[in-house]
């Protein structure tokens, strides 16, 4: 789903503007704001329309795609594999450490162990139907969120799990390795094997992890937040509440989502979005966002925003 072609940086290989404009991650350029794909696992029942939204943000310039094998029990990287076409030259961000459970509390168990993380290469091979795939990222939870059970055998040294993904790259199976739910530890760990991006749990409302993202900037690593407005599970701060994020969307005639992406963006070069949708019309909006301009004042009241630890549910 990639190609050798290298697309001018400010044009996207659908030839449309790069939606937040170039960024960069595992020596290629992308759109900083792509597209997180788990959502289309509520298209399940309509996977015509699925297909479709996934080339619509093609069509607006997305090139960024990020997906697991245990989204929708492998439906969404099958829609992946359908949408996306070699010419598209999008680049495929999927992750291991966890496969789906059906009929399990939370539909998901872990899956550290180096065999059960080639296991998960292998599926989401066969089923995206590439020969490498792009980017791969080893969901650990040393920070974030799991609502996922973790037993004493999935608790595995972080040293053997990169040792079974840099054999990976070294057969050609994965072109990078990335992080996701690491503590700072380990991202300093995990260094020597070459990282190219981090996604944590991270927003206007979650800042927690600023030292971070500024070790990730100084080496040249994608930093790409996932729960990027908060809100993730209830009683947990939203973006969107906030006073400061609702006048700047009523100064600035947007909505307070798009305020909380924009600021994002704003807030270092580095940052790689990837919001989720499954509505066509939340898809535009979402990409619109990269083009937002905050001025001086309206980021210094953003930034006044306090920082609330992030914290959810751990079994």
């Amino acid at each position: 789903m990639t190609s050798e072609n290298t697309p001018t940086p400010e044009v996207a290989p659908a030839g449309t503007p790069r939606p937040g404009g170039p960024g960069s991650m595992a020596g290629r350029t992308v759109s900083r704001v792509g597209y997180g794909a788990m959502q289309l696992e509520r298209l399940h029942d309509d996977r015509r329309a699925a297909v479709a939204l996934l080339r619509h943000a093609v069509d607006l310039g997305v090139d960024h795609v990020d997906t697991a094998q245990f989204y929708g029990d492998g439906f969404v990287n099958d829609v992946i594999r359908e949408a996306l076409r070699p010419e598209d030259d999008v680049l495929v961000v999927s992750k291991v450490g966890a496969t789906s459970d059906p009929g399990g509390p939370a539909r998901l168990r872990l899956a550290q162990r180096p065999e059960e993380l080639r296991a998960g290469v292998e599926e989401n091979l066969a089923t995206l139907q590439l020969d490498r795939i792009p980017v791969v990222n080893l969901r650990r939870v040393d920070a974030g969120v799991t609502a996922v059970p973790v037993t004493d055998d999935q608790v595995v040294d972080l040293d053997d799990q990169l040792a079974e993904l840099i054999a990976l790259r070294a057969e050609g199976k994965i072109g990078a390795i990335g992080l996701s739910s690491v503590s700072l530890e380990v991202l300093r760990r995990a260094l020597p094997a070459g990282i190219v991006c981090v996604q944590n749990a991270y927003s206007l409302v979650a800042r927690d992890d600023e030292d971070m993202l500024q070790l990730c900037a100084d080496e040249q690593i994608a930093w790409v937040p996932y729960f990027p407005l908060g809100g993730a599970f209830p009683g947990l701060p939203k973006v969107t509440d906030e006073p400061a994020v609702l006048a700047a969307a009523e100064n600035l005639g947007h909505t307070p989502s798009q305020i909380g992406l924009a600021w994002l963006l704003h807030h270092a070069p580095h940052v790689l979005l990837i919001p989720g949708t499954a509505d066509a019309g939340h898809l535009e909006a979402n990409l619109a966002a990269g083009a937002i301009t905050l001025d001086e004042a309206t980021l210094a009241a953003l930034d006044t925003v306090p920082t609330r630890p992030f914290s959810a549910p751990r079994r």
